[in-house]
Order: structure tokens, then sequence, then C-alpha cells
């Protein structure tokens, strides 16, 4: 099959390229570089099976082109991470709305399957562990610009059910959990590199918060095989799905397991919410996904353990200084 990954250079579309073209299938990658690298995908380049567009969602002639060639797309592309909703809450909404929105309008267009990248942030400030797909949302208030991330994306996933409730889009909804692994930066607050770097140099460990909030750290081989599965799967379309693991942990406990793995002698610091975002930032103290639906249709099962993917990280983080 061919297909389009948005927001290929980045880190999940990166391996996502990786895992399909080792399947044999034809991957072009678009990607505009805002967050995404080229590091990501330069050993894919050279391959006759790889094309990388350096180019942005909103241009429309591209995408149409791109899109009309291509059997599946798999929409990556979004502004992601804490840092920079709290700090570019307008680029947020654009970014998220304005380019789901072209995606689905192209792929409306030439009749292509649509993989729609979705968040464990539409949950909210919902209390109900483990979050099931069909379970209500709470989200915070308007004047509070944490949640315009959740609900850009609930957004997105109104749009896609849409066009495929009212065109007959094939369209698949993922929603991701913490997905860590190689290659994933921690320059928007993306916890497991940023700890995993300062480890290494002996620093700080900088918890925000108290540290008890928990969180689910799924790795993005483990990831990007169930999208793979999804695409493949006729029953899949005009679903919902969380992909994750359900291996909890709190920041604090994450933090002093990086310590330990790296052989680290940093210190482990808390920072209160207001200090590290914006006065009157909310989290969610618990986030752990039910995979239930997922493994009844493809028989989904993480094969990383926390550990497992803590080791890879840090592996390729002394790599990445050595080099």
């Amino acid at each position: 099959m061919r297909y389009l990954i948005t927001g290929g250079a980045g880190f999940i579309g990166s391996h996502l390229c990786e895992l399909l073209l080792s399947q044999g299938q034809r991957v072009v990658a678009i990607d505009d570089l805002s967050t995404g690298r080229l590091e990501n995908i330069a050993h894919l380049r050279s391959l006759p099976d790889f094309q990388f567009v350096r180019e942005t969602v909103d241009n429309a002639l591209v995408l149409d082109r791109l899109t009309s060639e291509s059997d599946v797309v798999v929409h990556l592309a979004a502004a992601v991470g804490v840092e920079l909703i709290v700090r570019d809450p307008v680029r947020t909404i654009r970014t998220n709305i304005n380019s789901t929105e072209a995606v689905l309008t192209a792929a409306h267009r030439y009749g292509c399957k649509v993989m729609l990248a979705s968040t464990s942030e539409v949950y909210g400030k919902g209390v109900r562990v483990p979050f099931r797909e069909d379970d209500d949302r709470l989200m915070g208030p308007t004047t509070r610009s944490r949640w315009a991330y959740a609900t850009s994306k609930a957004v997105d996933e109104f749009l896609g059910l849409a066009y495929y409730h009212q065109f007959g889009l094939p369209v698949v909804i993922m929603r991701f959990f913490n997905t860590v692994g190689p290659r994933q930066t921690g320059r928007y607050g993306m916890v497991v590199p940023r700890f995993v770097r300062a480890a290494l140099r002996d620093e700080r460990l900088t918890v925000y918060g108290d540290g008890t909030q928990s969180r689910c750290f799924a790795d993005v081989a483990d990831v990007t095989r169930a999208v793979a599965q999804l695409v493949e799967h006729p029953a899949a379309v005009g679903q919902v799905f969380n992909i994750g693991t359900t291996e909890e942990v709190t920041i604090r406990a994450l933090a002093e397991r990086v310590i330990r793995l790296t052989g680290s002698r940093s210190e482990i610091v808390t920072v209160p919410y207001d200090e590290a975002y914006a006065p009157g930032f909310e989290d969610m103290q618990r986030r752990v996904p039910s995979i239930d639906k997922l493994a009844a249709l493809i028989g989904y099962a993480p094969r990383y353990s926390l550990d497992d993917t803590l080791k890879r990280v840090i592996e390729y983080e002394r790599l990445t200084v050595e080099r």
C-alpha cells in the first residue's frame, strides 16, 4: 500500500515510517520540521520506497497531490507538549483543527483511509480509571489554556467521525497514551527524555508538582505496531482505540528509576505547577488506559516493559552524546 504520513519526521512518525518500509510498503512523509527533525529520517531517505516532502499540511496543493497518490493517510502532525500548549495556545488550536480538516477534506476527495492520531488528554480531568473509549469526558474551564490541546484534539475526533458517518470516509481514531522511546525530544516538556538527559549529566531531575501523579508510558515500537495492524483491520473503521500500556508509575518513581538505570548521581527536586507552567495550572492525577478494545480486535499486548523502554532511551541518548 501507499502511505502518506503527516508529521513523518517527528518522533512517532519516523518510527512508523521505519516499520512500514520494513513491511514492504511505500511511504511518503510530509513535515514542516517545526517539531520534526531531518536526522530522524536520515537513514530512510536513500530507500527507493521512501520520499520526504518538507512542507506544511496547510499547503492545499501539495497535500492534494500527495493524497491523490496514497491509499492511507496517517495524520500525526500536531502541536504537542504541555509547555508549547501553555505558551502558544493559538498555534495549538489552529494547527490541530485546521490540519485535521485539511487532511479529511483531501482524503474524502480521493477515498483514502485516514488514521487520525488523538491523545489521552481528551479524557480531561476524568477520574474513572482505567479510561475507556466511551467514557464521559470532564474538561477544565476555558480560562485555563492548558485544556486547549485536549479540546482541539476532541474536535479532531468529532470531525473524523463526522466524515465517517456522513460521507462514509474510512476513519480510525487512535488515542495515544504517553508514547516514549528513542528520538523523542524533551524540547516541549516530554518527561522521559528530559529526565534521561539530566541523569546522564548528573544534573538535577526536576519533577513538576509533588510527583505523586502517575502515568503509563508506552514504547513507540509497541504503538507503531498497533497502528500498522489497525490499518489492516476492516473492523477498526469508524472506531476509537486507546493505544498504550497499563504499567503505571508515579513521576517521582519514574525519576528514581531513571537515576537507578543510568547510575546517576543526580538529585530530584520538585517545582510547583504554578512555577513550571502557569498560575492555576491543572493536571490529571492518574492517566491509565483500558486497552481491552484494542486487544480484542488485533490481539494487542505491549512487548516492552517500562524498564525495557527506559534502557532503549538511555542507550540512544548516550550514543547521541558521544556523536
